[in-house]
């Protein structure tokens, strides 16, 4: 299962409390799936993206939250519906719900992405300051000792964004800023997103057959 934390959007599915309590259910039967959550950052493509990966992908359950400035992300940078996106996940939350399944460590799941990460989402889990669902899924992620990667968006950088990203690698986080890798050749702004995207799927053990690899994009050496 993949739990993919957008704080601007994701698959989240807004479904009635009877799914809710279904997928509680099989919380303890299934296959460890993937966090995802999509915050207000600018960027929410890569949020956006990595559902539609993990779309064609099997066997991982994608368990989106969406903060309430993802959804003005999405109409101010994307052509989606937050409808659309929404669709886009196996399992929905609220990001007020902080009992949902997802904020215990009892509910298995290989790690947590956030994409894209906000300054204040990478503030509350630096300081595990448990505010809302995001924070504390990604909060019980760490303590689990499982991997929560962030797209972290921003720049320039103040000392004080340092240390919060010095703080939630010390915590266990993974701090990924998307930033391009160009030995791929990419062709289109399409192209950067989803090479980052892979990337960033590749830190929680997903290999979803979109990344360029080094060897494999590198121009072939001329001879002399």
């Amino acid at each position: 299962m993949a739990l993919l934390l957008l704080e601007s959007i994701t698959k989240l599915f807004v479904r009635g409390d009877e799914e809710i309590r279904a997928i509680d259910g099989l919380s303890l039967s299934v296959d460890p799936g993937e966090f995802i959550a999509i915050t207000g950052a600018s960027g929410v493509i890569y949020g956006i993206r990595a559902l539609e990966i993990l779309r064609r992908v099997k066997d991982v359950e994608s368990h989106v939250i969406l903060s309430p400035a993802a959804a003005r992300t999405i109409a101010e940078e994307t052509d989606y519906s937050v409808d659309t996106v929404k669709k886009l996940a196996d399992v929905m939350y609220s990001h007020k719900d902080i009992g949902a399944a997802i904020s215990s460590g009892s509910f298995k799941t290989e790690g947590m992405l956030v994409a894209p990460c906000s300054i204040k989402t990478l503030s509350g889990i630096a300081n595990s300051y448990n505010e809302d669902l995001i924070v504390r899924a990604a909060d019980v992620c760490l303590k689990e000792r499982r991997r929560v990667v962030l797209m972290f968006r921003e720049t320039p950088l103040h000392a004080g964004h340092i240390r919060l990203m010095e703080q939630a690698t010390r915590n266990g986080a993974i701090v990924m800023p998307p930033v391009p890798g160009f030995y791929s050749r990419p062709k289109s702004i399409d192209d950067m997103v989803t090479q980052s995207t892979g990337r960033a799927l590749d830190l929680l053990g997903i290999d979803a057959g979109v990344v360029k690899r080094w060897k494999d994009s590198a121009p072939p050496v001329r001879k002399r």
